[in-house]
């Protein structure tokens, strides 16, 4: 193993094209340099505690300069998510000790008025004139001054492995954000296997449409091309609209995704030459197999997907010839199961059909454990009691529902808040949302539970759908679709269906069920339902009135009512 340090330091000769965006090109010797500039910037205006630097910023070369520089100063790199606002963004900066912030005017705007326990000095905002005149103190090519500079490269074997390197906030579809350890060791082993592993080459051009503060983009991506050399191209933030003509633009070979990017780029209109493009392959998660072959035909691009988290505490590796919905196995020598949430035991195999569809969800679907310990996982920070619950009997659980075959391949069913219990009967949405995606006219799908009103207790089956572009929804003809699917459970149809223009989504794409779920019925997009005891395919629109009478039988049965940040 080696440190990130190293990686960055090994191309400080290098004068092949390293970074590239919009506005310019910068060769990896550059892109040092310019690192190394700002890590002994970062050095000269830190005093006491932990060295971490807080980079809110887009995509762009400044976040790829300072992600080399913290690298070689021994710092560590805290990617502040830019759509946090108010005490919660600045809740993100106190508890991860930054004892620096760099950004930019919009984001300077958002911190402006927070308490974020910092002197204005240690504020850096990029493009002022104090921002310049800093960086000149330092550049790493000027003769005199970087001196400083050029010793963090020379220096670079200095720095240890188990040296912090980055803070990773999780996507907090679930909940508050926890900020995740990773060494510098760590991220450097993800990039020596991911590297070669998944086919990176010198002559590849990384194209970066996932946030930098994210886990995929750095560990799926930039860690990659640092280690092999590659070009990393981006833009300040994904597009799908831009996705292929930004490809062309860069020549870019290789990209990475995460969460509904895909939908989202198959949404937009087909071009005759979509084809013609340098696209070979990307890597990423939660692409549905109806997308990946779509995306695969018309872009003439494979998409490799893989199970991984930004705590490292399990990963799931594909394989040839695994089955299309399959994530993959353990690697070898790691004890991983699928644990039942009731009985702690290890749940029965998954049984599944020929078209490879779930017939036994409510045996077969558990959490996703890893039974021989941590993994990579290297703890979070200043967070022990979300730690604790990760490694429960000394067992790392992922938080992923999941299920396995009879051949030892897993399968995403969810996240463990995304359990129902409708009629007594428990289940979880991941199926459920499989199989409306599976819908000719929905693009993107999301399956959560709302309160039953005719009960005292119990969920019901809510699907909030974004559909392809020219789609209109057909309540009868959406029914006697869903009718027709073997596999959908007889409790799993949903009870209310929305229609939305654009579902909630984190900064890397995702979809986010909290505001979902809090909402329930009580939203402007337009709603349809079946009343309670009415037929499975008999949904009509919701009306103001069955909005009162939902709001009433709630109230009836003792439960809070929804919306309007009401709990769902």
């Amino acid at each position: 193993m080696t440190t990130v340090a190293a990686m960055v330091a090994a191309r400080a000769e290098d004068d092949r094209t390293g970074v590239l965006d919009a506005t310019g090109t910068w060769t990896w010797r550059q892109a040092v340099a310019e690192g190394a500039t700002r890590g002994a910037l970062a050095q000269s205006l830190h005093g006491r505690g932990p060295f971490h630097i807080g980079v809110l910023l887009p995509n762009g070369p400044e976040y790829l300069f300072w992600l080399n520089g913290a690298a070689l100063a021994g710092a560590a790199i805290v990617g502040v998510n830019p759509t946090r606002r108010g005490e919660a963004l600045a809740a993100d900066i106190r508890a991860t000790d930054c004892a620096l912030i760099v950004t930019d005017g919009d984001g300077a705007a958002l911190l402006d008025g927070l308490a974020l326990g910092l002197e204005p000095a240690q504020v850096l905002v990029t493009g002022t004139p104090r921002y310049r005149s800093l960086l000149a103190q330092f550049a790493a090519d000027d003769a005199v001054a970087g001196g400083r500079a050029r010793a963090l490269v020379a220096g670079a074997d200095q720095i240890a492995e188990d040296s912090l390197y980055l803070l990773i906030f999780t996507s907090g579809t679930t909940g508050t954000p926890k900020a995740v350890r990773c060494t510098q060791g760590r991220l450097a082993g993800i990039a020596e296997m991911a590297g070669p592993g998944y086919g990176y080459a010198s002559d590849d051009v990384c194209y970066c449409p996932m946030p930098l503060f994210h886990g995929n983009a750095l560990m799926a991506l930039w860690g990659p091309a640092v280690m092999m050399g590659a070009a990393l191209a981006v833009r300040p933030r994904f597009s799908a609209s831009a996705f292929l003509d930004d490809v062309r633009r860069f020549g870019a070979t290789k990209f990475s995704y995460v969460g509904k990017a895909i939908a989202y780029i198959l949404a937009t209109p087909e071009r005759p030459d979509d084809a013609t493009n340098t696209l070979r392959s990307a890597f990423g998660t939660e692409a549905s197999v109806r997308d990946r072959a779509r995306f695969r035909e018309r872009f003439g691009c494979f998409l490799i997907e893989g199970y991984g988290q930004s705590e490292g505490g399990a990963t799931l590796n594909p394989v040839p010839d695994m089955p299309p919905n399959a994530l993959g196995r353990p690697t070898a020598g790691v004890d991983m199961a699928v644990i039942s949430p009731t009985s702690g035991e290890e749940c029965p195999p998954a049984q599944l059909d020929e078209h490879g569809r779930l017939l036994n969800a409510g045996d077969a679907i558990g959490e996703i454990v890893n039974r021989s310990g941590r993994g990579k996982f290297e703890g979070y920070y200043r967070h022990e009691s979300a730690e604790k619950d990760r490694l429960r009997n000394g067992w790392y659980w992922t938080g992923d529902l999941g299920y396995v075959d009879a051949e030892g391949f897993f399968y995403f069913a969810g996240r463990t808040g995304d359990w129902l219990r409708v009629d007594s009967e428990n289940f979880a949405a991941g199926p459920v949302e499989a199989i409306v995606s599976r819908h000719p006219d929905v693009s993107v799908a999301a399956v959560y539970p709302v309160p039953d009103s005719d009960a005292g207790a119990g969920d019901q089956v809510m699907a909030a759908l974004e559909l392809v572009p020219g789609a209109t929804f057909e309540p009868a003809a959406f029914a006697d679709w869903l009718h027709g699917q073997p596999d959908m459970g007889t409790k799993w149809f949903p009870r209310f269906v929305r229609i939305s223009a654009s579902l909630p989504q984190t900064a890397t794409g995702k979809v986010t069920k909290v505001p979902l779920r809090a909402e329930a019925w009580e939203c402007a997009d337009p709603m349809w339902w079946r009343p309670p005891h009415a037929a499975a395919t008999a949904y009509r629109p919701l009306t103001e009135s069955d909005r009162q009478a939902l709001a009433a039988a709630l109230a009836e049965h003792g439960r809070p009512p929804v919306g309007a940040g009401g709990p769902a």
